[in-house]
């Protein structure tokens, strides 16, 4: 049986704090025996920049210099050279979670253009003749209260009326069939913990509806002084009216934020991470109409 190597963190939900102390075991399972060249364990968080191929060329000199942001790096010898012996073998760690110098820690997301991603890797080198072995572990960085900055979500709701005046991006308003649409989101800013929610009516439409539909959306941006490339992104659909649903019916919109594609709304000089929600009508026809709502995430 090959060497098999586990980082097992403390936490079993992952997700720490800056402060904290990152901590666990680097489990080694062997059936023999076996020689190594040193035991070494590293933490580290970067943000990975992107531009999409719709950028490339029109940003070249931008699209060489992104690089990864290095938010945290620590690393640590778990054991000098020596022998491990047969069974299951635990060596503890522990790393202070702590950024670089002139560096803020981010929460952890997973997007398109951005990436901000935290692991611990373990190296275990081996012999010439033998090759080296190494594992990863993602694990979870989130704001904690207490951080100044942060801004809270308080309630900031939005009336809404969707019809053929109110939509921005339909150059021949003619061919759109007469409808209202009416209804609130509870707030523009919004606890990431919690659910967006709101509720919408379908005033009158003199065509069928085929569907109601809840969008969620990233706007990515990466940026220098070259310049900035900005794309927008599904995150996730919901259908919350199938078919041609009754005027006058009160349809409520409840949609959770999920977690890793999602993050606290976050604007640096580099980058930015934002979203909005779409509100889509779409007809009997196929045809659609879409509304655009700019929305706030915060931890707290």
């Amino acid at each position: 049986m090959a060497i098999q190597l586990d980082i097992k963190l403390k936490k079993h939900n992952k997700i720490y704090s800056e402060g904290e102390n990152v901590s666990g075991v680097l489990a080694i399972l062997s059936q023999t025996d076996f020689k190594h060249d040193g035991i070494s364990l590293l933490m580290e968080g970067t943000v990975n920049l992107q531009l999409s191929a719709k950028n490339v060329g029109i940003f070249e000199a931008f699209y060489n210099s992104v690089k990864p942001i290095p938010l945290v790096t620590s690393s640590i010898d778990l054991a000098m050279p020596g022998k491990i012996p047969a069974g299951m073998t635990d060596i503890p760690f522990e790393f202070p979670l702590k950024p670089r110098s002139g560096r803020s820690l981010y929460e952890t997301y997973h997007g398109v253009f951005v990436n901000i991603q935290y692991v611990v890797k373990a190296d275990l080198k081996r012999s010439f003749l033998n090759k080296d072995l190494s594992k990863s572990q993602e694990f979870i960085v989130e704001y904690k209260t207490g951080i100044t900055g942060l801004i809270t979500a308080k309630p900031e709701p939005i009336n809404f009326k969707i019809s053929p005046e109110s939509i921005q991006n339909i150059k021949d308003k003619a061919k759109v069939p007469r409808f209202l649409v009416t209804g609130h989101l509870d707030s523009a800013t919004c606890c990431i913990g919690r659910p967006l929610t709101g509720e919408l009516v379908v005033e009158r439409c003199e065509v069928p509806i085929k569907s109601v539909e809840l969008q969620l959306v990233r706007v990515e941006t990466c940026g220098c002084a070259e310049g900035y490339a900005r794309d927008a992104t599904e995150v996730q659909n919901i259908q919350i009216g199938e078919g041609n649903v009754p005027c006058g019916l009160a349809i409520p919109i409840h949609m959770v934020f999920p977690r890793l594609f999602t993050c606290p709304t976050l604007i640096t000089n580099n980058f930015k991470v934002e979203f909005e929600v779409n509100i889509v009508i779409v007809f009997q026809d196929d045809h659609l109409v879409t509304e655009n709502f700019p929305i706030r995430l915060t931890r707290f």
